[in-house]
C-alpha cells in the first residue's frame, strides 16, 4: 500500500493511530509504527516532562518514524512545542486550536505538520500554509469532535485540497478504511481500535468496557455548548446531560468534566470516570496486538478493493 502519504513519512500502510490523552504513550506508539502504520504520542494534559521522557523512551523501542500531537488549547502548549523542537519527531499532529502560527516553527526544527480539522475553511488555510498533509475528523469519533460527519468531510474537503488528506472518525476496519481510499483519501487515522489493543495502557475496566459495549451506548455531551465529547454512557454522562439541558452554566459543566478521562482510563473509573471512544462499537469486540490490528485491517482493505471493479451499477 504505497502511495504520497506512506512515501511522505517512509511508513509501510497508511494507518496513524491518533494521540488520545492518557491512553498514547511511547509503548502503543512504538507498536503501531514497528506494525507497519505510525503511531502517535499523545500529550493532552502531560507535563513538559512527561512528553520528553516518552519521546526519548520511543526512540530505544524503535527505529521507525513516530510522531506526537499538542492540544493547542494547553495551558503548557509553548512548554510543549519547545520539547518536540529539541527532541524532533517525525511529525507533529495539532488540533483544538489554530494550528498555522506554528507551522513554520515545526518546519524550521526539521518536522513535518499533519493538523487536524472539522472543515473545508480550515483546511484551505492550513494548506496555504504549508502544511504537509492533514486529518479531517468527523464526528463519530471518540473524544472531542466536530459537527461534520466523515462521510461530509471527506465530500467536501478531498475535491478542494491537494496535500494529503487522511480520514478519521469511526473508522475500525478494513471496510472504513477501503470506502476511504476509494473517497479520495490517502490513509486513515484510528483511535478507539488501538484503545483495546494490547499495547494499550488504559486500565483493563476501561477495556471491557469497550468490548461489551453496542452501537446504541454512544452519547455526546456538551453538543449544545459547541464543545462536543463523544464516550460511552454512564452515571457520569447522565448527570451531565441533565445538567446540560437544566442550563446549568458552562463553567459548572467543565468543573465536572475535568479529568473524567484521566479517572475512566489511568484508573478505571467507569462511574465517575468517562469512557471516550467512538460510534463503531460493534467492531470493537476483542483485544488484539497492534500488529494483528494492521494486518487484519489491510488484508480486509486489499480484499475489498479488488472487489470492486466487480460492482456493477
Amino acid at each position: 500500500m504505497s502511495n504520497k502519504f506512506t512515501e511522505l513519512l517512509g511508513i509501510k500502510y497508511p494507518i496513524i493511530q491518533g494521540g488520545m490523552a492518557w491512553s498514547s504513550d511511547a509503548g502503543l506508539a512504538t507498536a503501531v509504527s514497528n506494525a507497519g502504520g505510525v503511531g502517535i504520542i499523545g500529550f493532552g494534559g502531560r507535563s513538559a516532562e512527561w512528553a520528553r521522557a516518552e519521546i526519548r523512551k520511543a526512540k530505544t523501542m524503535t527505529d521507525k518514524p513516530f510522531g506526537i500531537n499538542i492540544v493547542l488549547q494547553a495551558p503548557n502548549v509553548k512548554e510543549l512545542a519547545e520539547v518536540v523542537c529539541e527532541e524532533k519527531v517525525a511529525f507533529v499532529a495539532m488540533g483544538a486550536g489554530n494550528p498555522i502560527p506554528w507551522i513554520d516553527g515545526f518546519h524550521n526544527a526539521g518536522m513535518k505538520v499533519i493538523p487536524v480539522v472539522p472543515s473545508v475553511k480550515l483546511a484551505k488555510r492550513v494548506e496555504a500554509a504549508g502544511a504537509d498533509a492533514l486529518v479531517i475528523e468527523g464526528m463519530e469519533a471518540g473524544g472531542h469532535i466536530g459537527t461534520l460527519t466523515t462521510m461530509a468531510l471527506m465530500s467536501n474537503v478531498i475535491p478542494y485540497i491537494q496535500i494529503p488528506v487522511i480520514a478519521a472518525g469511526g473508522i475500525a476496519d478494513g471496510r472504513g478504511m477501503a470506502a476511504a481510499l476509494l473517497m479520495g483519501a490517502v490513509g486513515v487515522q484510528m483511535g478507539s481500535r488501538f484503545l483495546i489493543s494490547k499495547e494499550s495502557p488504559v486500565h483493563p475496566t476501561f477495556k471491557e468496557k469497550i468490548i461489551g459495549a453496542t452501537d446504541t451506548d454512544s452519547v455526546v455531551t456538551g453538543f449544545s455548548r459547541n464543545s462536543g465529547v463523544r464516550g460511552l454512557k454512564n452515571s457520569f454522562t447522565e448527570k451531565f446531560l441533565q445538567m446540560e439541558t437544566s442550563g446549568v452554566p458552562t463553567d459548572k459543566l467543565n468543573e465536572l468534566a475535568t479529568g473524567t478521562n484521566r479517572i475512566a482510563a489511568v484508573d478505571g473509573d467507569l462511574v465517575n470516570g468517562f469512557v471516550q471512544v467512538g460510534q463503531s462499537l460493534c467492531l470493537l469486540n476483542k483485544i488484539q496486538s497492534c500488529e494483528e490490528i494492521i494486518l487484519e485491517i489491510v488484508g480486509e482493505a486489499r480484499q475489498l478493493l479488488a472487489n470492486a471493479p466487480k460492482i456493477t451499477l
